[in-house]
């Protein structure tokens, strides 16, 4: 598998000398699928994945998705090295076998890499992924959280509700769209949702003044001191607060009537962060696999042990336990409650009484959801 348009006759790779043996050439391949057009670029892929597999000098290729935005996607491919690889980009046949990607990416890049070293695991060749491609509507999710001085979280949580919303609009390719920003104790998440450009929508938010006032307002009330006018000290805190999303669940079908925001914290046992939001990553899949079920949209965070799940549901009049708390599974619920770390008895997370004692600890209070009017 490989690009789209390559240049002619341009080598990303030191060649070598002609009689020393060249090195394997990885081709790394960045791609923005248009909206809506998913399912003819995996068709494509498909194809051109077949076609591609009897060209001399091929190895393999591999398909990746973002997990920040399902609407960016990598693909590699391994070739015995660069010549055969040329050899290909440079013909008839490789033009016509990228003609179907075309229609269906905003942009590509190519990259190319001699392979000097490679670390093999055993047992892992020809493993694939047990992932469902995810539906990618152009927006992206990230999150930040730190902590606020014990006592100080209604007047923090004062401030954080009444300031002024920035500017939505970046630039003419990035809009910021959602802020939701949620309280647990004394622990601050900030839920952006971006179209466009995340790092440059980041940047945008930290240099309107309505933010900077806020950020400048809680400064007192942070467990964790920060100086906002020196640019590397803050660059420094709102790295080590950075939240990324790792998994991304969206319902396949439209879900009628009003969406309901929640968030909920996961206290896990030390070390098992990853692993808790893997199993939340199942259980979430299941869910929006469902037809007729009520999630709409599901995202987690995680870094290190701290898990934190943003979760849109249709709304209903009962609110559904199972699948607020993500234990609708029964065998998933019991592999979620071995990682927890939570207070007194174990909780039988198979029944709506253990989970509504669940979701007593793991609610997150709403501060604020705001939502550009034109988004």
């Amino acid at each position: 598998m490989t690009t789209l348009s390559e240049q002619p006759g341009i080598a990303g790779t030191a060649a070598g000398a002609q009689d020393t043996e060249a090195a394997r050439l990885r081709v790394v391949l960045l791609l923005d699928v248009r909206k809506g057009a998913q399912e003819r670029f995996l068709d494509a892929y498909e194809l051109l994945r077949n076609q591609v597999a009897s060209v001399p000098g091929h190895v393999s290729d591999q398909l990746c998705q973002s997990i920040e935005d399902p609407s960016q996607w990598l693909i590699t491919s391994e070739w015995e090295g660069p010549d055969p690889f040329l050899s290909w980009v440079d013909s008839p046949e490789h033009r016509e076998m990228v003609k179907p990607m075309h229609s269906c990416v905003n942009d590509t890049r190519s990259l190319r890499y001699d392979i000097l070293r490679e670390t093999s695991v055993a047992g892992h060749a020809g493993r694939r992924s047990p992932r469902p491609e995810r539906a990618g509507d152009g927006r992206i999710r990230h999150a930040i959280t730190f902590t606020v001085k014990p006592g100080s979280e209604d007047r923090v949580a004062r401030l954080l509700a009444d300031y002024a919303s920035p500017s939505a609009r970046v630039d003419s390719a990035t809009r910021l769209c959602r802020t939701s920003l949620f309280m647990h104790g004394n622990r601050v998440v900030r839920a952006v949702e971006v179209s466009g450009n995340l790092p440059a929508a980041l940047r945008h938010v930290a240099q309107q003044p309505e933010v900077r006032a806020v950020e400048e307002a809680i400064n007192p009330y942070l467990e964790e001191k920060r100086d906002l006018n020196d640019p590397q000290a803050a660059r420094g805190f709102f790295t080590r607060a950075g939240l990324p999303a790792v998994h991304e669940a969206v319902a396949g079908v439209d879900r009628p009537g009003p969406v309901r925001r929640y968030a909920l914290n996961y206290p896990v046992r030390g070390g098992s962060g990853t692993a808790a939001a893997r199993v939340l990553a199942r259980s979430d899949e299941l869910a929006a696999a469902d037809p007729t079920g009520p999630l709409v949209r599901s995202t987690i965070f995680q870094r290190d042990d701290i898990v934190v799940r943003v979760i849109d549901l249709a709304a209903a009049d009962d609110e559904d336990l199972a699948l607020t708390t993500g234990t609708a599974d029964r065998d998933l619920a019991a592999e979620l409650g071995r990682l927890l770390d939570l207070p007194g008895a174990v909780l039988d997370l198979g029944d709506d009484r253990g989970r509504g004692e669940l979701l007593a600890h793991l609610a997150m209070t709403l501060v604020t959801d705001r939502h550009a009017q034109d988004s």
